[in-house]
């Protein structure tokens, strides 16, 4: 039986949108000779809806949009995920769910069993789990029907389970030729790997094949890399999905691709992809055709340019230099190379009245206390307050420039350099931005090496560096990697070989700036850890 694993793009909301797509996909499969077509997990409302899905008029939104999908089948069945109500007088009243759907009718509805809540998920907050698995029978075959979370329960898989049930396990006392699964997968740095190696897992305990179909695309801070994979029951793929890109696969058991040494790309490259599908679909599905970036000469803004360039395309980035008393005259033409290099439209607003003006309406208030970072910040400010202004006149995207490093230690301006719609790099590290310059760079030069090389500096007073305000960037990096995405303790930072004076200052300024990541424009994420949804701190505390 061959099966087809549709990589859909859908949009959180856009009813009319997600059934033209699935309808086209699985018509496509049909052509194709496919037996059974898989659509994502909540590919109906487009994944995740958060509390859209409070809202009675979307839950029935989405089941009118269900029906008209299931009008528009044919001989070949779909699965395809939804939000199902529940008759049930207690709980949330839904289920994150999906629906077999064949000549125009929907024959089976599937529901979710293990609901994730940590990190970036809050499941429990819209749905109730399912109490039982469920099989299909396509032709003469036993499908057992699973949604994402629901395989990653193998008591092998983690030192600590989060749930008592074990759906692959349910499935196997009953019997099922094959499992699938219907995902809506966040990418993150290594998850590929870890996927297949859950898909691997399921085949080896089930001894059937599985086929695991994943959303693609970008919606607000996740990005959804696709990398669909249908595995033999001997765990040879039979079909992959391409990464970050929309996919329709069909899957032949009998059929097994060509032996091939299993590959990762350079983790540069991939970030760089993730990061381009982030901000194309923030910008599309907002409404946006068009960006500004603040150009300042640094690698932070000249590889963000470079993103916003190959997601919009380079006429719709618009790239502003605003140069202060303070601004080399490196910077300034290291910005104009990088947007004639690129493509860009590109200006230079010159703010240095603008921040004499400040200086002179706050002296009086001032008078008596020495310049200090109050003075640099309102620099910053400035340019925030120029970026909006163009993004108000004109409709523009603005999109900020900060790295993860900086925005771990507040080593940032609140309604300065934080300013902006889209954060793209928010959840890169410093090291890895050099790193993905130079990736950009590996064909030619593109960001001008001097950006590259040297010392990097907010330029907001004469000879200012990062270094004067912050650790070297393989240190800093080093302990926020520890401590934020693998949430060690600082004890067992410091025993690593850290310096306990250095871990303890960077782990203050991390809790100590909780109120401006609150305050910061919603980021793109890539690491397992990232700033926002799934790392929820107090601001108001007293535990350090």
């Amino acid at each position: 039986m061959k099966i087809a694993l549709a990589q859909i793009n859908p949009t959180v909301g856009d009813f009319r949108g997600n059934v033209r797509k699935i309808l086209s996909f699985s018509r496509r499969a049909e052509r194709a000779g496919a037996s059974l077509c898989l659509f994502p997990e909540m590919a109906v409302t487009g994944y995740p809806a958060r509390d859209l899905l409070l809202n009675t008029d979307f839950i029935d939104d989405n089941l009118r949009a269900l029906d008209r999908i299931a009008r528009g089948t044919g001989a070949m069945p779909i699965v395809v995920g939804f939000a199902a109500r529940s008759r049930s007088a207690t709980g949330r009243g839904l289920f994150n769910a999906g629906a077999l759907v064949r000549r125009g009718k929907v024959r089976q509805v599937f529901r979710k069993m293990l609901l994730p809540t940590y990190d970036v998920f809050d499941e429990t907050r819209y749905f109730d789990p399912a109490d039982r698995v469920s099989v299909a029978r396509i032709g003469r075959a036993r499908i057992g029907l699973t949604i994402c979370e629901d395989i990653w329960n193998a008591p092998d898989l983690w030192r600590q389970r989060f749930y008592a049930a074990d759906p692959v396990e349910l499935l196997m006392r009953r019997g099922v030729d094959a499992v699938v699964n219907i995902a809506a997968s966040p990418f993150a740095l290594g998850r590929r790997a870890l996927r297949r190696r859950i898909l691997r897992g399921v085949v080896s305990r089930a001894g059937v094949p599985v086929y695991f179909v994943n959303q693609v695309g970008g919606n607000d801070q996740l990005i959804f890399d696709g990398c669909s994979l249908a595995l033999d029951a001997r765990g040879e793929p039979t079909g992959r999905g391409r990464a970050f890109g929309e996919d329709l696969v069909v899957a032949d058991p009998r059929a097994p691709l060509p032996a091939a040494r299993e590959r990762e790309e350079p983790c540069e490259e991939t970030v760089l992809r993730a990061l381009v599908l982030g901000v194309a679909d923030y910008a599309r599905k907002c409404g946006f055709a068009e960006a500004v970036i603040g150009l300042s000469g640094g690698i932070d803004s000249a590889v963000t340019a470079c993103i916003a360039a190959k997601a919009l395309g380079p006429r719709r980035v618009h790239g502003v230099a605003m140069p202060s008393p303070y601004t080399s005259r490196a910077s300034v033409e290291d910005a104009r190379a990088l947007a004639r290099n690129l493509g860009l439209r590109f200006s230079v607003i010159p703010i240095s009245g603008l921040y004499r003006a400040h200086l002179r309406t706050l002296r009086p208030l001032f008078r008596g206390r020495r310049e200090d970072e109050t003075e640099e910040n309102v620099q910053a400010r400035i340019r925030g307050t120029i970026l909006m202004a163009l993004s108000n006149k004109f409709g523009w995207l603005v999109i900020s420039t900060g790295n993860k490093s900086e925005v771990a230690v507040g080593y940032c301006t609140l309604y300065g350099d934080m300013t902006g719609g889209l954060a793209a790099l928010s959840d890169v590290p410093k090291t890895l931005v050099w790193r993905l310059a130079r990736s950009i760079n590996r064909r030619g030069e593109v960001i001008p090496s001097r950006t590259i090389e040297r010392p990097p500096s907010a330029e907001l007073r004469p000879g200012q560096t990062d270094a004067d305000s912050l650790p070297p960037y393989e240190l800093l990096d080093g302990v926020l990697g520890r401590y934020v995405e693998r949430r060690e303790r600082p004890e067992e930072i410091i025993a690593a070989g850290y310096d306990r004076a250095l871990v303890c200052d960077i782990v203050r300024r991390v809790e100590r700036n909780e109120y401006k990541r609150e305050q910061a424009p919603p980021g793109l994420r890539i690491t397992t850890k990232a700033f926002g949804h799934g790392r929820r701190m107090p601001i108001a505390q007293r535990y350090h």
